[in-house]
């Protein structure tokens, strides 16, 4: 598919897509090497080697500084000890900061690794799997979720080191004297339950902070989509107050995350001194009865300061909690059920016949849309009529494989769309949407942008049929022009996103309100490029005005997702269900046939099934503006 110029749900009276959700429904995917499965594994093991020999210098030193110590009261020369003991604390210190540096690297490769599989998971799921996630919630698990969950590896590395230097110590202390070892070992259990009941509460309470972040970042996304509809209503301050409502949920959670910290800090806090203090006490008395000497003394309240220090993994192992539970949440995204795809390619130049058999599409166990036997002729325009909920833009996604039905299967030109390659079916099928996402490139790479690349030349071509190429080429650089600095109006920016799926027309195009925000006379100027000058093929029109289905060669009418009749608009008009979808009432002279409803355009000559368009007057303007 070329990518869409909007999103595929629209029309009032149902969920409408974001931007965000156009991008994730409608992406160009190429072959790309497949990710490494373990993309900061070297600076991982970078960090844990510095990690762990920073720890192992610091271990050695009191041993070192002791043994100094010693040399110099005896002797008054500590020979080559004292070099040694300088060059441990030097070598800590680099080993500090090459530890800092590669946590740095290590911590921003992880993120974009964890961001890029989160976001891959998304773009290549059905749009169903990911509708229970509003943008709001992917974006939150995209930036913070995935920014803490890739500094999982180093805070792992960190933690290694953080228990070595105890663990070292401690035998480095039962090297130097048994019996301090001993006395400092009695008061361990303590720390270690401490560490046990921070990471156990330390869990819930991340899970749940997490979770409410995405719950406001979810309401003031929606607050900044609908922001002219808030200031037109004067609805700002309530608005403001439901977006801000979880905020009090979310200060008592982060509180209670920080009182667990604060507590868990504050009680190794009391432990490590009450610890050293013991052990300096028991090394003085070893000391007094000639056990000891100054240097071992000095070693033995180094060691018990480093042995207690088990305490101080509380923070790292914060740093863990917080990213395994945003690890849980990337990886919802990155384990969705990807889009199966076939083998089969489509038979060289088909017309693009389309054809639906025993579809059925299915939402929270309600049916949406069921059509069985319904047969797009190929070449032909067909427009989607119906009211808000009638399952238009569910038959357009269906259509063009955005969604697979719950049963049953779409042919095009005689092979099931499920069966076709990625790339057979993308660039044979072309989409626009109501609102387009275009990005931030130059205007020609939008509408380049595609499951194949156009020349420039095509590129003018599409954006002349689709009425873009004169205010393109009043843009400060024309087609050059960058996207930010290119003042679009809601028009001019459908207008690209029609170039666009000009640009890559297969034999079958969807349109899906793709020209709701053109005025009538610049759509009907559309709709005869798009027959002169756009590669001929199938096209599939979602209509909300009689104008447009008027113009069709057929008329596909659905009513509470089944399709209520086929035929041309001018037939159509004899029912009065028919002419209340485009706002006529029931009242409407439906005797009067095309005289009534119909509007006398000039169009090109009947398709399949259409005859005698533009032979009567039209007695009663209809209302062109009115959607369902």
């Amino acid at each position: 598919m070329s990518p869409g110029a909007g999103a595929p749900g629209s029309g009032p009276g149902r969920r409408r897509l974001s931007a965000h959700d156009v991008r994730r429904f409608s992406p160009v995917r190429k072959s790309r090497p497949a990710l490494p499965r373990a993309p900061g594994r070297a600076l991982e093991a970078l960090v844990l080697l510095c990690s762990v020999a920073a720890a192992a210098a610091a271990v050695a030193q009191p041993l070192a500084l002791g043994r100094t110590l010693d040399l110099l009261l005896r002797d008054g020369d500590a020979g080559w000890w004292l070099p040694l003991s300088a060059g441990l604390l030097l070598g800590e210190l680099l080993l500090d900061s090459a530890t800092s540096l590669f946590t740095g690297r290590c911590n921003a490769t992880w993120t974009a690794s964890v961001r890029t599989r989160a976001l891959r998971g998304l773009l290549r799921t059905a749009p169903d799997h990911a509708r229970p996630y509003p943008p709001g919630d992917i974006g939150t698990r995209l930036t913070l979720n995935a920014a803490d969950a890739g500094g999982a590896p180093a805070a792992r590395a960190a933690l290694a080191a953080s228990l070595i230097t105890p663990l070292g110590a401690l035998v480095a202390l039962a090297l130097v004297d048994v019996w301090v070892a001993l006395c400092v070992l009695t008061g361990l259990p303590a720390l270690a339950l401490l560490l046990r009941s921070f990471a156990r509460d330390t869990g819930a309470t991340v899970a749940a902070y997490q979770s409410t972040q995405s719950v406001i970042a979810s309401r003031l996304l929606e607050a900044l989509e609908g922001a002219d509809t808030i200031g037109a209503a004067g609805t700002g301050e309530r608005e403001r107050a439901r977006v801000l409502a979880p905020l009090a949920e979310l200060a008592a959670q982060g509180r209670h995350m920080w009182a667990l910290h604060g507590r868990a800090l504050g009680r190794s806090g009391v432990l490590v001194p009450l610890l050293t203090l013991a052990a300096t006490a028991v090394g003085g008395l070893r000391l007094a009865a000639g056990e000891l000497s100054v240097g071992d003394l000095l070693a033995v309240g180094r060691y018990a300061q480093l042995t207690a220090g088990v305490g101080a993994a509380a923070s790292v192992l914060g740093a863990i909690v917080r990213a395994r539970e945003a690890r849980r949440r990337t990886r919802e995204l990155e384990r969705m059920p990807a889009t199966a795809y076939g083998t089969r390619r489509l038979p060289p130049g088909g017309p693009g016949e389309l054809r639906l058999c025993g579809v059925r599409v299915l939402r929270g166990g309600r049916e949406v849309l069921r059509a069985d036997g319904v047969r797009v002729p190929g070449g032909s325009t067909v427009a989607v009529v119906g009211r808000s909920g009638a399952g238009k833009s569910v038959l357009a996604a269906v259509a063009g494989r955005l969604i697979d039905p719950d049963e049953g299967h779409v042919l095009l030109d005689g092979v099931r769309l499920d069966r076709l390659t990625h790339e057979a079916l993308r660039t044979e099928v072309a989409y626009a949407f109501e609102r387009p996402v275009l990005g931030e490139g130059t205007v020609a790479e939008a509408i380049a942008t595609g499951a194949r690349r156009p020349s420039r030349e095509r590129v003018r071509e599409a954006a002349r049929a689709a009425g873009a190429d004169g205010f393109v080429r009043r843009l400060p650089h024309g087609y050059d022009t960058p996207l930010p600095r290119a003042p679009l109006s809601g028009g001019e920016h459908q207008r690209l996103g029609l170039a666009r799926a000009f640009a890559h027309a297969g034999r079958l195009l969807v349109l899906d309100d793709a020209t709701s925000s053109l005025d009538t006379a610049t759509e009907h100027e559309v709709d005869l490029a798009l027959r002169r000058s756009v590669r001929p093929g199938t096209r599939l029109v979602v209509a909300h005005r009689p104008s447009v289905a008027d113009r069709a060669d057929l008329v596909l009418w659905l009513e509470d997702g089944e399709v209520r009749a086929v035929g041309t608009h001018r037939e159509l008009w004899h029912t009065a269900g028919y002419r209340e979808v485009f706002g006529a009432g029931a009242g409407a002279d439906a005797g009067a046939g095309a005289d009534a409803g119909p509007s006398a355009s000039p169009g090109p000559g009947p398709g399949p099934g259409v005859g005698g368009r533009g032979s009567g007057a039209v007695r009663r303007p209809e209302p062109e503006e009115v959607r369902p």
